[in-house]
């Protein structure tokens, strides 16, 4: 590889992060020839305001513990170090700082391309960043309005139907998540006795 840095933002609440992740973000890599991916752990995120979100810090430990065996992940803790909600703008402005020189692709799912539009200055964030729309079979982000111009390219991802909100409820209901939650994940959530009294909230 040469140039530039080519960094990949991947953000997320994580709350647990799981295979569906990890596979997706091997698929990051290897299609934008990315030399690091970042999972970037939310702090607030604005658009989950009325969820009740795990503690950033237990996320980030726990993101940190799901890539370490990938030498081209790294967790990213830049947002819950920021009080206040979490605006991707204002992520991908530090990360600029952090990562002089860097060519940053910041990347989002469809359903988050459809409603651009309400995030913080979208077209500053096309700016900042190569935007990436990853598509996973059946979605053609060309016939999306965003409601805003914003240059951004596709990149097809596998289809993995694990969804952390599918494993908070089965990790309640006394489930096993092996083979969905990587082993020094699972270690942390049993620790810290996550999830397991979340439908009496």
């Amino acid at each position: 590889m040469t140039g530039s840095i080519r960094i990949g933002i991947l953000g997320g609440t994580f709350d647990p992060p799981h295979i569906g992740h990890l596979i997706v973000g091997q698929d990051l890599v290897e299609a934008l020839d990315l030399h690091e991916l970042l999972f970037v752990v939310s702090g607030e995120p604005p658009h989950k305001e009325a969820e009740t979100v795990t503690a950033g810090e237990i996320r980030y430990r726990m993101v940190l513990a799901a890539v370490e065996s990938n030498d081209l992940f790294r967790a990213s803790d830049v947002e819950i170090r920021r009080d206040g909600p979490s605006y991707s703008v204002d992520t991908l402005r530090r990360l600029k700082e952090q990562h002089p020189g860097a060519e940053l692709h910041f990347i989002i799912g469809a359903d988050q391309f459809a409603e651009l539009s309400t995030w913080r200055d979208p077209e500053e964030i096309a700016r900042l960043a190569h935007l990436v729309v990853m598509t996973r079979g059946g979605e053609d982000p060309t016939r999306i309005d965003p409601g805003v111009q914003v240059s951004y390219e596709t990149v097809p991802v596998t289809r993995v139907d694990v969804s952390s909100t599918g494993i908070r409820d089965r990790i309640r209901r006394g489930r096993a998540v092996r083979y969905l939650v990587r082993k020094p994940v699972r270690r942390i959530i049993a620790q810290e006795g996550l999830y397991e009294d979340e439908g009496d909230a």
